[in-house]
């Protein structure tokens, strides 16, 4: 018989210190509490838990060692009238779980009800689960150290680990797929000569795949249906041996940390994949239902739902704050990640129903010593009233820029009264952030992302084609603010092809040089498309990973150059919001940090920004005053740079300021060319003619005096 020891109440979970494991679990209404352990043939120990502090039941088990496979049942009241729906036949994994091994296979046994009679169901669920595993902490980390790369310096690579690695033939075939594969040399030297400071991994907590999906051939494939928020998913891994894709996990933060790069984890905390009253029991259902699920109050069979899930997690009790405040520094201590993306965040700031930027929550997340010092991004909607919080975070935070996106599609699609907004977005949207304190890199910005077309799809069609998803092609965004240049899907046509690579290096120019911080979804800048389906969270197949043997390799050397631009100036990565006040005194007009100007040369007047239909416009960057240290150290001052936009089908004939924003101008970008632009010089004063939908960047040296 396995011996037991009372044990503590803290830490949550199962603890290896060594010589034994310490296992403790929160349930307030739990009458008793078994801990179920499981051998390789699938045997079952069952161990009642003698203690419990603060409900929380405890024991030490010594000899017990990392790979052990374990489980709870809980023995407490069945009533879903009144939100409890405890049942011992249950086996439940683990809520703080570092591993689990194993899949749902969907037998009616995990369902907490017959499909038929809708009565109780006592059916035995242990075959049918994963289990939750037993680790060992212990990992050499050798001088790890976070690359704490500052906000302003910041490229992100939104990224899914097999989607970005499956088919890549430098990868060997047993690492694709998997953290492995991420961690290999060839993944990283890509991602370190595309200018990429971080990669932000969608979901990797263990999940669950639907048996929805399953049955009709399809598979979750993004992953946004968590079960376990402290384990890796264990599909993911290329050494299945339980627990130890832990090791692989940490082994591949550990090379991106030796390449500079930063990880970032797409979270989702906002709910689980335990749906709503017609789900499975899978774990926090049958731990603890009301303390962790937000029910309906007068009728608590039944659960709120602000994510479209079915369910939503209870931020208003402690035992939930904790949970999501214990995961979030486990990942930074324990596995070293660097921050973190909060799906549908809006949902976590909701106590009583509206969204409230001092929700508890954020007051965790501020107060706590480890996690507010790790990069913060929210996605700031959910699908509840008054859910869309664009610019209404607090401080500390930054957010996906819903607003930034839909402006720089709208602008480049030839939509007209949008030069005004298309201004704002790209110099860091100070309308949305200055008034809460915070920086231009409070602005994370996107034109794609994984919800949603692929860089190439936005600029091949206008409607989704989502039929493989089996849903009749109701799913998915219809307004996608996309044009197609004229032709829905494939063409050989060469001027709608010419059309296409000519938006897509208009998104990325823009993208690379606005200010506030970049995220690039993974294949855009290879000529990535999913055949224009917008919504690929059921497509695990070559339809959404990146064709690796067809790319475009034109374009993603443009990625580069244009990235390389912004990481070699500081003007395009600005700490402070512009104020438009002269920051030095010429011979000439006073000349501000930054001045917008017709295609004449003249500043923008009222008239010029009213006009509904204007679809072109130039910025002028100031770059003194912005200093920075060169390879030897040496404090060097930025260049001036001129950005003419031109949205229209026509080309447009730009004047460049006079002598008084700098003496000379050179082109160093032409997104009309399809070739290395040749560094043309332009006189002040002199004229530069930008192609319809293109942008030209000219770069001008910094004047020598005057500065101040």
């Amino acid at each position: 018989m396995t011996q037991v020891w009372p044990g503590s109440a803290y830490p949550l979970g199962a603890t290896y210190d060594g010589t034994g494991t310490n296992f403790a679990i929160f349930s307030e209404v739990a009458e008793t509490v078994e801990l179920c352990l499981f051998d390789d043939d699938g045997n079952e120990e069952r161990i009642r838990l003698p203690e419990m502090d603060g409900y929380v039941w405890h024991a030490f088990l010594p000899g017990i060692h990392p790979g052990q496979k374990y489980g709870f049942r809980v023995h407490g009241p069945y009533d879903p009238a009144r939100g409890h729906r405890c049942n011992p036949n249950k086996l439940l994994l683990d809520p703080y779980a570092k591993a689990v091994d194993g899949q749902i296979d969907w037998d009616q046994s995990v369902f907490g009800y017959d499909f038929k009679t809708k009565e109780r169901n006592d059916d035995d669920s242990a075959p049918h689960m994963p289990k939750s595993v037993v680790v060992n902490p212990y990992f050499d980390w050798g001088v790890d150290r976070p690359p704490r790369t500052p906000y302003h310096k910041t490229v992100i690579y939104e990224a899914h680990v097999k989607g970005l690695t499956m088919t890549n033939p430098r990868l060997p075939e047993e690492l694709r797929g998997t953290y492995a594969g991420i961690a290999h040399p060839a993944t990283i030297e890509y991602l370190t000569e595309l200018g990429i400071t971080a990669i932000e991994l969608m979901p990797v907590h263990q999940f669950v795949q639907d048996d929805t999906l399953q049955q009709k051939g399809l598979r979750n494939y993004w992953g946004y249906n968590t079960i376990g928020f402290f384990a890796p998913h264990n599909e993911y891994a290329s050494n299945t041996t339980a627990g130890q894709h832990v090791q692989e996990f940490k082994g591949m933060v550990r090379a991106l940390h030796e390449a500079g790069i930063e990880v970032i984890l797409d979270v989702v905390y906002n709910h689980t994949a335990e749906g709503n009253h017609n789900g499975p029991t899978l774990s926090f259902k049958g731990i603890d239902n009301r303390t962790y699920y937000r029910l309906v109050e007068d009728d608590k069979q039944y659960y709120m739902d602000y994510t479209g899930t079915g369910n939503t997690l209870n931020v208003r009790t402690p035992q939930s704050l904790q949970l999501i405040m214990d995961s979030l520094r486990y990942w930074v201590t324990e596995m070293h990640v660097d921050g973190f993306r909060f799906d549908l965040a809006s949902t976590l700031a909701r106590e009583l129903h509206a969204v409230d930027r001092l929700a508890a929550f954020f007051d965790l997340v501020h107060q706590d010593p480890i996690v507010s010092q790790v990069k913060l991004i929210a996605e700031p909607w959910d699908v509840g009233e008054g859910g869309y919080q664009v610019g209404n975070f607090p401080a500390l935070w930054t957010e996906w820029n819903g607003k930034y996106r839909d402006t720089v599609r709208d602008f480049w699609r030839g939509e007209g009264d949008t030069v005004g907004e298309f201004a704002s977005r790209i110099t860091g949207s100070a309308d949305l952030y200055q008034h809460s304190g915070r920086r231009p890199f409070a602005s994370i910005n996107f034109v794609t992302a994984h919800d949603g077309f692929t860089l190439r799809d936005l600029v091949s069609y206008n409607e989704k084609h989502n039929e493989a998803n089996g849903e009749g092609n109701n799913d998915g965004e219809s307004h996608n603010r996309s044009w197609n240049c004229g032709v829905e899907g494939p063409s050989d046509d060469h001027d709608v092809l010419a059309c296409r690579a000519r938006q897509q290096r208009n998104f990325i120019a823009t993208l690379m040089l606005s200010q506030g911080v970049p995220m690039l979804l993974h294949g855009d800048e290879l000529g990535r498309t999913q055949n224009g389906n917008n919504n690929g969270y059921c497509q695990d197949s070559e339809l959404t990973w990146i064709d690796w043997d067809h790319i475009d390799e034109g374009l993603l050397e443009f990625t580069k150059k244009v990235t390389k631009l912004r990481t070699d100036h500081p003007t395009f990565r600005r700490r402070r919001f512009f104020h438009g006040r002269p920051i030095r005194r010429g011979q000439g007009d006073p000349v501000p940090d930054i001045d917008w100007l017709t295609p004449a040369g003249d500043q923008m007047a009222d008239e010029d920004w009213d006009a509904g239909f204007a679809k072109s416009l130039a910025v002028y960057l100031n770059g003194h005053g912005i200093r920075s240290t060169d390879e030897r150290g040496e404090e060097v001052v930025d260049d001036h740079f001129y950005m003419a936009f031109n949205a229209s089908h026509q080309p447009i004939e730009f004047t460049v300021p006079s002598d008084d924003y700098a003496p000379t101008w050179t082109t160093v970008l032409d997104t009309a060319e399809m070739d290395e632009v040749e560094p043309v010089e332009i006189k002040p004063g002199g004229t530069v003619t930008v192609q319809g939908r293109a942008v030209i960047v000219l770069q001008g040296p910094a004047v020598e005096a005057g500065a101040q």
